[in-house]
């Protein structure tokens, strides 16, 4: 099988993320990989983190598009600026459907080794994301 050229990261957000095909994230992802992202649930580590990080949103945002606005390259790190689009239509860390669109923007830094995502230094609008739901209120409002 012959190797995209594109950057690691960037297939991880283009075609994992978008395609809903979970057996890419065995090839793109190390079996030791670690997250470094306090706003997301502990889902361990390895490629079945990222599987379960996947099959939560996109049950929750089940139209949720990712698209990578910027890729930069050096040495053994990718960062990748990413914005996430969809609608809540299903359950999310509790909060029930409620149609809305959303826009998640965010920030990962990504270690390589062997090919394959090792590491990776997420950050991302998780306040704004719940914000967007109604978990939590706009700044400046009280919940209702």
């Amino acid at each position: 099988m012959a190797v995209d050229p594109k950057p690691v990261a960037r297939r991880f957000f283009e075609d994992a993320w978008n395609s809903r095909d979970l057996t890419l994230i065995d090839e793109l992802i190390a079996p030791t990989y670690t997250a470094h992202d306090p706003s997301a649930p502990d889902f361990g580590r390895g490629p079945e983190r990222i599987k379960k990080m996947i099959t939560m949103f996109r049950t929750a945002l089940p139209d949720l598009h990712v698209t990578v606005e910027d890729v930069v390259v050096q040495g053994d790190k990718e960062v990748v600026r990413w914005t996430g689009r969809g609608t809540h239509q299903g359950e999310l860390l509790g909060i029930a459907p409620t149609g809305k669109p959303v826009t998640i923007t965010g920030i990962d830094i990504a270690r390589i080794a062997d090919g394959k995502i090792a590491e990776i230094w997420n950050n991302w609008d998780a306040l704004g994301l719940l914000q967007q739901i109604g978990g939590i209120p706009p700044r400046g409002q009280a919940k209702p």
